[in-house]
């Protein structure tokens, strides 16, 4: 039986061994487009449950499982951490109220655990993690009804795993010509691996990110007790009143301002609740609320500290942005974005009056918890998100139920079509007006990117080389260059000529230069495009200061 303490230890494992092949995973990206890379969004996401999992004291498997979800669900970035995160949510529900695991529970948790995974995505394509996850999944159940072995089951499905990672380019034919197989997959057979590794009595696996120091055995470690602002760890499951009607979000909202570390996972039957605080009667007196209380413990932190325990280490990447704190919605409507950029981040937050900014976007993409964070700091009854990229739409997404206010995400997948929405908002109109106007004008712009290759590649018939000039349209290639001053009247023509073709007019084109453009050179880009266009287009200038992207081109 897998106990609590070795699934631990194998999600930490699991999270050390991704950091420590995650440049290697991140190289499998076809598009070389440089951007948040699966590798580095699948590490930093479970990376986060590491670090939950490292205050862990004798757990059972359940415990594990759901702490490691809702830590994964709040700290996934990019699709492929999202889609991460939603395989361990599913994980934990095949866990549920288990104390340990054989094999047919891990079988049938990683069976649900991809069956969410499958239904969040709108389009699920195979030849990705997902099929990687599904195939198995299908490899652990047929296991497991031979034997109930759980290192037998975890091999089987390792072993089918890594055939079907095999299988990637098959199914996918940009994998096959690039010859390599996918990211996600890789990055989801690595943590597979990791976590066989400790099944079979293996050591735990170190490495040198963050998560690899996320838990140590020490003798004394007083020196930590300054940093406890709350004593009590407070921890219990109410068993759900089936004639009660409050929602368990107003539970976390509660117990996030009487304390911190606040996990509340809840389903039909239970709320399973995590808090530190200094005052755990205040905590069980609100819970009291939801139903029966079926366990509960509370240990005095600052006395563990003092004996021999797990501690977690000092996160040298803790966030540097100011801590956002939680707003009463009292406002009808407020809005949230995503971007990088000085420039950008003026316009949206002081042209456009979106409330929060979140700092994001390719490269550093934000996870689900920076934007709840921002949505909760939000004074509004209705919150408007908008990603403004499109690996950042699921992370959004999923803070939509973890929110204490109505959320509406509108995914815009470029930062001018982010714009677009703002400007179409009517205050005087519904919810659903709104939505219905802002998608209107956001897809009725066309956006140009131009960047920069980050490895060799051979895409969609082109011969890429590194540091090469990729101009976008609307996200897909359409040339390779070596100068972006030639680039930008290029590519700006050839949107034109592709929005004339659909039947779209263009009245307007601004540019948006980023950090490493000076303002002379944009206005001389500006004026490429006038002399290749002629006057009838409006064009104008932005200092957007985003980095990656020499230029955004919004054409309207």
């Amino acid at each position: 039986m897998i106990k609590g303490p070795m699934l631990r230890d194998a999600m930490i494992s699991a999270s050390n061994a991704l950091s420590n092949v995650k440049q290697e995973v991140d190289a499998l990206n076809v598009f070389p487009v440089p951007d948040g890379d699966t590798g580095t969004n699948m590490s930093m996401t479970i990376a986060n449950a590491a670090r939950e999992l490292g205050r862990m004291q004798n757990p059972t498997a359940t415990e594990v499982a759901d702490v490691a979800a809702a830590a994964l669900l709040r700290g996934a970035r990019g699709n492929s951490g999202v889609i991460l995160s939603l395989l361990f949510r599913g994980f934990s529900k095949g866990l549920k109220g288990k104390s340990e695991a054989n094999g047919a529970d891990l079988a049938n948790a990683l069976t649900m655990g991809m069956e969410a995974a499958y239904k969040a995505v709108m389009k699920p394509t195979e030849g990705t993690i997902l099929t990687v996850a599904r195939e198995s999944a299908a490899a652990g159940k047929k296991a497991a009804r031979a034997t109930k072995d759980p290192v037998v089951v975890w091999q089987a499905i390792c072993t089918e795993a890594a055939a079907s990672l095999k299988r990637t380019p098959d199914l996918l034919p940009q994998l096959k010509k690039a010859g390599v197989v996918d990211a996600g997959g890789k990055g989801l057979l690595v943590i597979m691996e990791a976590m066989l590794h400790i099944f079979k009595g293996g050591e735990m696996i170190g490495g040198a990110a963050p998560a690899a120091a996320a838990v140590q055995k020490k003798s004394t470690v007083a020196s930590f007790d300054q940093d406890i602002t709350f004593t009590y760890c407070t921890e219990f499951i109410v068993g759900r009143d089936k004639k009660c009607t409050l929602d368990p979000l107003n539970l976390r909202a509660y117990l996030e301002s009487i304390g911190d570390c606040v996990v509340v996972v809840d389903d039909e039957e239970i709320i399973k609740v995590h808090v530190h605080t200094n005052n755990p009667g205040k905590a069980m007196e609100e819970a009291i609320k939801y139903g029966q209380f079926e366990t509960v413990k509370v240990e005095n932190m600052r006395i563990q500290h003092e004996n021999a325990g797990w501690v977690e280490e000092a996160d040298e990447q803790a966030a540097v942005d100011p801590v956002l704190e939680r707003a009463e919605p009292l406002n009808d409507y407020g809005f949230v974005a995503v971007s990088a950029g000085e420039g950008l981040y003026a316009l949206f937050h002081d042209d456009l009056a979106c409330d929060h900014v979140v700092s994001g976007g390719q490269t550093m993409n934000p996870s689900t918890d920076d934007i709840l964070t921002a949505i909760e700091a939000t004074p509004a009854k209705t919150v408007f998100v908008l990603p403004n990229n499109k690996n950042i739409i699921l992370a959004a997404e999923q803070a939509v139920p973890l929110a204490d206010r109505q959320v509406c995400v509108l995914p815009t997948r470029t930062i001018p079509q982010g714009i677009s929405a703002m400007l179409a908002f009517d205050p005087d109109a519904s919810v659903d007006d709104n939505l219905v106007a802002m998608q209107k004008a956001a897809d009725n712009v066309s956006t140009g990117s131009l960047t920069f290759a980050a490895r060799d590649s051979d895409f969609e018939g082109h011969k890429i080389k590194e540091g090469q000039i990729l101009a976008l349209d609307n996200g897909k290639l359409s040339f390779v260059d070596d100068s972006v001053s030639h680039a930008v009247p290029k590519l700006a023509k050839a949107m034109v000529n592709s929005r004339y073709a659909a039947g779209k007019e263009v009245n307007f084109i601004t540019v948006f230069y980023g950090q490493d453009v000076s303002e002379r050179a944009a206005e001389q880009a500006a004026d490429s495009i006038r002399a290749k266009l002629g006057n009838d287009v409006e064009v104008s200038v932005v200092p957007g200061g985003q980095p990656v992207y020499y230029y955004y081109i919004a054409i309207e």
